[in-house]
């Protein structure tokens, strides 16, 4: 029996959250991407401390959801899973940048700061949309994870030292051992890539006094 795979694309219905309000006194964007099981209306509410008037922050959700015990209960979302990886990832490029040119308004691009925070699983997808997408923007944190290993940093260079890169994990963090951050750190160095390293202590979380202290 023969099995051919066709792909075919379609529109989807996708949503994203906002705190802060669109006008001409934004000054700083911050694009959020939430983790694995995460919804972005929860993931969202972590960056309350660091509204103002001056401020935007975008929190896009993963196309994919699923029920997170069984089948039924809570919900969360993914950014891909190992089934048709490039094809998912390409999906949630091209969203994440369809987001920016919803929330962006190109004329304010030299006025603004754009940040992008990925965590957990986020810190993946927020590399691969700058890598592959359209979307230009001046900070990228990675929180509690980093620069995925079939990212060619050799030839993302250029790309990676654009941006202010920033690196935070926790000392306690259950995903992400000390050999595995200096690893990160060896790969980061050995491609000159420029990066600062925030190590505090706790989890697999966002910590308010961290956030508070990288927010501008």
């Amino acid at each position: 029996m023969n099995i051919t795979t066709k792909n075919i694309t379609v529109h989807k219905t996708a949503r994203y959250f906002v705190i802060g309000k669109p006008s001409t006194k934004i000054k700083s964007v911050w694009f959020v991407l939430h983790g694995y099981s995460q919804l972005a209306e929860d993931f969202i509410k972590i960056f309350e401390p660091i509204k103002n008037e001056t401020t935007l922050i975008i929190a896009p959700e993963a196309l994919n959801k699923f029920y997170i015990k069984g089948f039924s209960g809570k919900v969360g979302s993914t950014w891909m899973t190992k089934e048709d990886r490039e094809n998912e990832i390409k999906d949630y490029v091209n969203y994440l940048d369809s987001v920016y040119d919803d929330v962006i308004k190109f004329g304010l691009l030299p006025k603004i700061k754009i940040t992008v925070l990925g965590f957990s699983q986020g810190t993946a997808a927020a590399c691969r949309w700058l890598s592959k997408g359209k979307s230009k923007v001046n900070r990228l944190i990675l929180w509690g994870g980093g620069v995925p290993p079939n990212i060619d940093l050799e030839l993302s260079k250029e790309l990676f030292n654009s941006l202010q890169l920033t690196i935070v994990v926790g000392d306690k963090d259950e995903f992400i051992s000390a050999e595995q951050i200096e690893k990160e750190e060896q790969r980061l160095k050995k491609n000159n890539i420029e990066y600062s390293l925030i190590l505090f202590e706790g989890k697999h979380v966002i910590k308010k006094e961290i956030l508070l202290k990288l927010f501008y």
